[in-house]
């Protein structure tokens, strides 16, 4: 998943970059330098989408970078996320039924059964 952010100084915590994100309420990371702030923007993004999910929240829709409110201190930045759906929430085992062609073919490629499906369904669920 990839969201922009706006990224620059903070002029009131000296040393400090500050990425606030504006489609995920209550949503900002801060860090001392470039890599720290994405590192923790990341994090931030990962643990705002788990809640919200876990909430049977939809997820807002991100904000289009070319109309982030940029500054001539500030510029847009675009954070990725892949979401360990599994990290820190309950899971529930379930059973499937599939072709046995088709589970030779995918153990065939080493394909995670079980990343797969949450992968899928969070597609189709969003």
């Amino acid at each position: 998943m990839m969201m922009p952010m706006v990224s620059g100084p903070n002029f009131q915590i000296s040393n400090t970059l500050v990425a606030p994100a504006p489609h995920l309420e209550y949503t900002s990371s801060t860090g001392s330098t470039l890599t720290e702030l994405i590192t923790n923007a990341q994090e931030a993004m990962e643990l705002y989408i788990l809640g919200a999910l876990e909430d049977g929240q939809t997820l807002p829709t991100p904000t289009s970078i070319r109309s982030l409110p940029c500054t001539d201190t500030t510029y847009p930045t675009l954070v990725q996320t892949d979401i360990d759906l599994a990290k820190n929430s309950k899971s529930v085992k379930k059973t499937l039924t599939i072709p046995a062609w088709l589970n030779d073919r995918a153990l065939a490629k080493g394909i995670n059964f079980s990343q797969l499906l949450q992968e899928a369904l969070v597609e189709k669920t969003m």
